[in-house]
């Protein structure tokens, strides 16, 4: 391998992934430079569906750039006998859909992995392949539900509150990336391909560290059990922790050590709190959760958002404003490391699409592409790459078999 080929060259992913997160593993595996060939029935994936109004054509794009398209009916048998040859050249299929629906069509695991010993099968689910849940419905606010995520968002004399972003979809998503790679490594090793799969519920759960730490401590307490706790930390273990409002908006300030509050104290010209013993330490501090909310809250009143970002940290304080989609689309640092990357999208015009996380030394970021229009690869897969001549892929299109 030339020391600039991507690390994934050669591998090929067959993807059934839909709305977010099969797509969003299969995007990075792509941008890692996997042939990635998305598979969708003939009327297409979930999301192609959904109106420009309501955003959908923008997340797919954003998660199925890099990707061929090509159209598939696992619901006819020519279909199914079409999956089962690109098994024998492929190396991983993914999909989210539920636990059962593959092996329903008779191409599951099992089947697929037995025609291809060497195949990973990789599925993403919203409970798992097992359990007294498998086979409920699930989306990222149901999971958001069940997986204690709403119950500890908000404020404490709030309703539960959904977190803004899709965190589910997209935390499983990256574990499904993980679990790709992990079952790619040991095939190198053995030859042999594995099942490996990602539950939405399995992934969410470790989120909650900060919150299960208070939990269990006030159980073992015998206290109340509080669980909102606004933008303040979700522990209430760590102070200051929270939003403040500035002149023109708001300000995110946390100090994790005692030196961020003493760096705090002479940020804010506070020099004169820096010995007083209710604010000396963490553990003094949350003793005074208000007080100190109270000093930080003051000093950011006076300022605008930016000009309060810039005096913490010119001290070296976790600082920063509040800031909205427009300015995050425009992020200079974003654009200057290649992690947003304008393109011009034919609904909606410009957007700021993102590039994988994952950077690769002595790899140039591959330049992004839009998503594939709805079967816009199958002379090419079905022909270059399956080998089947014009005749049978006009047949299999006239059938309905794509």
């Amino acid at each position: 391998m030339s020391a600039l080929a991507y690390p994934l060259e050669g591998i090929t992913i067959l993807d059934f992934g839909q709305i977010y997160n099969g797509p969003y593993a299969s995007f990075m595996l792509a941008m890692a430079g996997a042939r990635v060939i998305k598979i969708e029935p003939p009327h297409g994936e979930p999301l192609r569906r959904r109106t420009a109004a309501d955003g959908g054509s923008v997340p797919l794009a954003m998660l199925n750039a890099n990707k061929e398209g090509i159209t598939l009916n696992l619901k006819h048998e020519r279909g199914k006998a079409l999956l089962r040859k690109m098994v024998m050249q492929a190396d991983v299929v993914l999909e989210n859909f539920a636990p059962t629906v593959m092996d329903r069509h008779g191409v599951g695991a099992e089947d697929l992995m037995a025609l291809n010993p060497a195949l990973i099968y990789a599925s993403g689910s919203g409970y798992g392949r097992d359990g007294p849940r498998r086979d409920d419905l699930a989306m990222d606010l149901t999971v958001q539900a069940v997986g204690g995520v709403m119950h500890v968002t908000g404020f404490p004399d709030g309703p539960p509150v959904k977190a803004g972003p899709a965190i589910c979809d997209f935390i499983t998503g990256t574990h499904l990336y993980g679990a790709v790679m992990t079952a790619l490594f040991e095939r190198e090793r053995t030859g042999k391909g594995r099942l490996v799969e990602v539950s939405m519920l399995d992934c969410i759960f470790p989120t909650l560290a900060s919150n299960l730490g208070m939990f269990f401590g006030q159980k073992q307490k015998g206290g109340e059990i509080l669980t909102r706790t606004g933008n303040r930390h979700g522990g209430l273990s760590v102070a200051p922790y929270n939003v403040y409002a500035a002149k023109d908006g708001y300000v995110a300030i946390i100090t994790v050590r005692e030196d961020h509050w003493q760096n705090l104290l002479v940020a804010m010209g506070r020099q004169d709190l820096q010995a007083d013993e209710r604010y000396l330490t963490t553990d003094a501090r949350v003793l005074h959760m208000d007080e100190v909310d109270e000093i930080v809250g003051a000093w950011v009143a006076t300022l605008t958002k930016a000009e309060a970002e810039a005096a913490a940290q010119k001290h070296k304080v976790p600082t920063a404003a509040v800031r909205d989609l427009e300015e995050v689309v425009n992020d200079e640092h974003l654009h200057q490391r290649g992690m947003l990357r304008w393109i011009d999208h034919p609904v909606v015009g410009r957007i700021a699409a993102p590039h994988s996380p994952i950077r690769i030394q002595g790899n140039e970021p591959m330049e992004l592409t839009l998503n594939p229009e709805l079967g816009a690869d199958n002379d090419r897969v079905y022909g270059d790459w399956l080998g089947l001549d014009a005749g049978e892929i006009a047949s299999l299109r006239e059938d309905g078999a794509i």
